[in-house]
């Protein structure tokens, strides 16, 4: 299983305008490739081969005096920068064709200067290598410092130099896991429990077992600085050096809610890895959520991220990890006798079943019949109330609608 481990990089006055004048080059390449591509659809004509292009925009252009800068960089990224040109090109006809798993991917478009993102990738070939002192030594660049948070498990295969819109540098390096390094990390999974998660606003998560996580909520808490950051940066005039400033504080700012949403979402998805053997979510529409008026409320949660964690969390330490589709009834089923009990308001948070009078809080009631419904929960005598996975409809798009309590999704009142 491959792993990206990132860092952060301080590199010097110097060493910043080198990494400027890499990503221009690699920037130029990638959009001359990409004109290349769309003057051959235009006229009707074969797209040309990568070795073309390699010749053409990259061998050639540094010959001529309008490209010759081009020589002034590691020829590797600007390899790497066809590459990446073909491989957009690839998911984009394989997602006409349905082909590609995941959202669809629209043609590929023309990078700018401007793009929040900017970034190079050196292979083994560009000779890059970690010195003994524990700097990264890129060719054309230098040796930049790096703050190691960690040890690499295992020799990198590449790296990626990396400049957000808050104007920080990262060195992103792809490694090999070891299996057996990571099974011996975290307890062993027998004796350990299954655990089903219903997630929300109020609370993020509730697990069956009744444990109630809050949501933290740092979009909400940091909204007065950022409505102030960017009060400021809408009366600097255009294209002037105080602008450029106010963005950097207002890229900053947000930067800060994205890391601290980030950092709470690896020590939760972890917490839960280690102490459970399998773990069962619902498969919530987050995009059709996002789109309502609570939109806000819902990217702050950031539930798409943190499920992603927790399945790959769950495939690199052999957890079982199951979605459970959207569309279960688990607000309106009781998890003890198992009677439907139909649609509740929002604002009943608790509610007595018809049938065995048992008294249930609404979202852990939810919880349950989420572990349920994915087949993890046991019987007295170990048995499985329900041994089939039920797996998560991910054709089913959209929901019927969100609130602000802890309960993500609405049931529809025909379930």
């Amino acid at each position: 299983m491959q792993l990206r481990y990132a860092f952060r990089l301080d590199p010097g006055p110097g060493q910043r305008a080198a990494l400027a004048r890499a990503f221009g080059c690699a920037r130029v390449v990638y959009n001359d490739a990409v004109a290349a591509r769309e003057r051959a659809r235009r006229e009707g004509a074969a797209f040309p081969s990568a070795g073309t292009l390699s010749k053409t925009l990259i061998t050639e252009a540094k010959q001529s005096p309008e490209r010759q800068w081009l020589s002034e960089v590691s020829a590797v990224i600007l390899q790497q920068a066809l590459r990446d040109v073909e491989r957009a090109y690839t998911n984009f006809f394989a997602s006409l064709k349905g082909s590609r798993q995941g959202a669809r991917v629209g043609a590929p478009r023309f990078r700018s200067k401007r793009d929040a993102r900017q970034a190079i990738r050196f292979t083994a070939n560009a000779r890059w290598k970690i010195t003994e002192a524990g700097r990264l030594l890129l060719p054309k660049i230098g040796e930049v410092k790096v703050r190691w948070s960690r040890r690499l498990p295992s020799v990198p295969s590449s790296v990626t130099v990396v400049r957000d819109a808050a104007g920080r540098f990262f060195a992103s390096f792809v490694v090999e896991s070891d299996p057996d390094a990571d099974l011996a990390r975290i307890p062993d999974a027998d004796g350990l429990p299954s655990v089903g998660i219903d997630l929300g606003l109020t609370h993020f998560a509730v697990l069956s077992d009744g444990t109630k996580i809050d949501s933290p909520r740092f979009l909400r808490r940091a909204e007065k600085k950022l409505k102030k950051a960017q009060r400021e940066l809408s009366r600097k005039q255009k294209r002037s050096k105080n602008r450029e400033k106010a963005r950097l504080k207002v890229a900053r700012a947000h930067a800060q809610v994205a890391d601290a949403r980030r950092e709470f979402h690896h020590q939760l998805s972890t917490q839960l890895i280690r102490e459970s053997q399998a773990v069962a979510v619902e498969d919530l529409a987050v995009k059709a959520l996002a789109r309502t008026r609570l939109g806000k409320s819902v990217h702050d949660a950031g539930w798409a991220q943190f499920l992603a964690m927790l399945e790959y969390k769950a495939q690199r330490y052999a957890r079982v990890f199951v979605k459970v589709g959207r569309f279960e009834p688990t607000s309106q089923v009781c998890s003890v006798c198992g009677v439907r009990d139909g649609p509740k308001p929002l604002h009943v948070r608790t509610w007595t079943c018809t049938h065995c009078g048992t008294v249930h809080d609404r979202d852990h009631n939810a919880a349950k019949n989420v572990k349920q419904a994915a087949g993890l929960a046991v019987t007295a005598c170990r048995a499985q109330v329900r041994p089939e996975l039920v797996p998560a409809q991910r054709e089913e798009a959209g929901s019927h609608g969100i609130h602000t309590g802890t309960r993500a999704v609405q049931r529809h009142s025909t379930r």
